[in-house]
């Protein structure tokens, strides 16, 4: 139907005034979110406009708008490879009929679209792109989010070892094992994951809370081991009678516990475990002793540095009696003692009390612990038992009590006399306060501690002759000990007695100063490392001589071999040069040493 000449003049008039609108709003920076319908309302993208409704344009104007716009960049989208544009069209241009051009994103608008210049981080532009969930009305697949890179450090309270680092761990473990050797110990391991029944106690220990432990596919409760001594119960158990006694055994294990991260104190850890199967007497504990001792002075360590705390649990059980504590209670009671240098006094004594143990009782336990020599201790004890403080809970009269005291200083006596045959008494003190935190121990404990007091304990250990049957078995004299890691290092460093693992070392570098003696350069690093030589063979093709010597340097290689050059070519020989001494000489690959 034609239009009158006064209606036809009104039409032109509007389309004119929004071209014009839809100029001035491309050169604003305004943008055009892609919308389906009539038209496409045009909203300001600058954060310093409000954001309002500027006019409706025909999907023709809204193409012509687009065409004028600025150039304008996708943030936070990957391009694919059919749209190397950096320009976003709007979805619905095209051919003017109302659907949206085919394009590699299907036509959907995904991620923000900012003019250059403007800041992708807290834009309004941004803040007010819609998501690719909201925008996801076509059947098409969004494009593909950018790939983020994952949190590369480790778990927390866990380590990464790069090559320096296992440098170091490697220094240690092998000292570690040199003296397992020259004592005549005899390496083992066990699984890292274990039966959770394992560490499972009822005497309230700290290890039973902190229990990486989880049901596995097959509905067993298991757990990463947080020590390494049930584990060598139960491959005594196992071995039974054919386990020819006494056995001496070492291992270096990973162990894993879920605590508070300190300095010194991680959830995973590796740790150094001496154990002795089948001798009842202190014999096996100055035995380990000794060893413990010797590793200290191994690695530049004095007594002044580091000392070894000696107390008993038969001792602590004396003291218990002679205060009343009922001998049911005496693991937990060990527990809570053990904790007398790391909580407040009062803390502790609630701790007893809720065992039933009178504050009385308690605070004569605390005291008896404070004593600074076995002579005091034992007439501590001994006058105790003769005031009438004893017949505790469990029984018994003064005269078994007197023994048992007697017996249980005398051990640690003969202890004493030991180490000093040992050579080793400087590095041991008696502290009755030692207890040690594990219930299943049963005579000497022991803990090695900084003299400055400013680690944890280093190590620990003693003597738990009822494990075994803890476990079903049939029970065996065994004493042992642990030490980690991460203090010792922490201390090694504090002293400046690290060694230089900065960098590696190799013996050789084999270098070939033209490609095409790459063969012969191959024999020779073969020849070398059949003769035990350890060996870097220069693998880059097209390195200068500069390059290798400078490679050298850094591995810390005592020589260099070159194979090639006049001395190959024409004499058939290597060049081998001395690092440290800045010689060469020329050598025939078949007497290579």
């Amino acid at each position: 139907m034609a239009l009158g000449p006064l209606r036809a003049l009104r039409l032109s008039l509007m389309t004119a005034s929004t071209a014009i609108r839809a100029s001035s709003a491309a050169s604003a920076g305004l943008r055009a979110p892609a919308r389906e319908g009539e038209g496409t309302r045009i909203v300001a993208s600058s954060p310093a406009r409000a954001r309002r409704p500027i006019g409706v344009l025909s999907a023709a104007a809204s193409a012509a708008a687009a065409s004028t716009a600025p150039r304008r960049t996708l943030i936070g989208v990957r391009a694919s490879a059919s749209s190397t544009s950096a320009a976003a069209p709007p979805a619905n241009s095209g051919s003017g009929d109302g659907k949206p051009p085919a394009s590699a994103s299907g036509g959907r608008r995904v991620g923000s679209v900012l003019a250059d210049g403007d800041k992708a981080k807290g834009s309004d532009a941004d803040a007010d792109a819609p998501s690719s969930s909201s925008s996801s009305s076509s059947s098409s697949p969004a494009t593909s989010s950018p790939s983020q890179l994952i949190d590369t450090n480790p778990p927390r309270g866990t380590r990464d070892f790069f090559p320096e680092d296992m440098r170091l761990r490697n220094w240690l473990f092998g000292r570690w094992a040199d003296v397992a050797r020259r004592f005549g110990f005899e390496q083992f391991d066990a699984p890292v994951l274990e039966s959770e029944a394992l560490f499972v106690r009822k005497a309230g220990e700290e290890i039973t809370e902190q229990l990486y432990g989880f049901e596995d596919k097959g509905g067993r409760r298991v757990a990463l081991r947080p020590e390494v001594t049930p584990s060598l119960a139960r491959l005594v158990l196992q071995k039974g009678k054919a386990l020819p006694l006494p056995a001496k055994w070492w291992a270096v294990a990973q162990c894993w516990r879920y605590e508070r991260t300190t300095r010194g104190r991680r959830r995973e850890h590796y740790q150094w475990n001496m154990d002795i199967v089948g001798v009842p007497g202190v014999e096996a504990e100055a035995e380990l002793l000794a060893a413990m001792a010797t590793f200290f002075g191994d690695v530049g360590l004095t007594p002044r540095d580091v000392g070894i705390k000696v107390s008993s649990r038969r001792v602590l059980s004396a003291v218990l009696r002679a205060n009343g504590v009922p001998h049911e209670v005496f693991a937990r009671a060990c527990v809570a003692v053990d904790k007398a240098d790391k909580l407040p006094r009062e803390q502790v004594v609630a701790e007893l009390a809720a065992l039933g143990v009178s504050g009385e009782a308690a605070g004569g336990v605390l005291d008896a612990t404070r004593c600074g020599s076995l002579d005091a201790l034992e007439a501590l004890l001994l006058g105790k038992l003769q005031a009438g403080g004893g017949g505790g809970g469990d029984g018994g009269d003064g005269g078994e009590q007197a023994a048992a005291i007697k017996d249980a200083v005398g051990d640690l006596r003969r202890l004493f006399d030991l180490a000093e045959a040992y050579g080793v008494a400087d590095w041991l003190v008696f502290d009755a306060s030692v207890v040690r935190g594990l219930a299943y121990y049963t005579g000497v404990v022991f803990e090695a501690f900084d003299r400055a007091g400013q680690l944890r304990a280093i190590a620990g250990g003693g003597r738990y002759d009822r494990l075994l049957s803890a476990f079903g078995g049939q029970d065996a004299p065994c004493a042992g000990f642990g030490f980690g890691d991460a203090v010792i290092v922490e201390l090694l460093r504090d002293k400046g007695l690290l060694p230089d693992v900065s960098r590696a070392s190799v013996d050789d570098v084999v270098f070939a100063l033209d490609e095409a003696r790459r063969p012969e350069a191959c024999a020779c690093a073969a020849r070398l490392r059949a003769g035990g030589r350890s060996v870097d063979l220069v693998l880059e093709p097209g390195k200068r001589l500069k390059a290798a010597l400078k490679a050298a340097e850094r591995l810390g290689a005592g020589r260099v071999v070159l194979v090639g050059g006049k001395e190959w070519d024409e004499r058939g020989c290597v060049v081998v040069r001395d690092m440290a001494a800045r010689t060469q000489e020329e050598v025939r690959p078949e007497d290579l040493r």
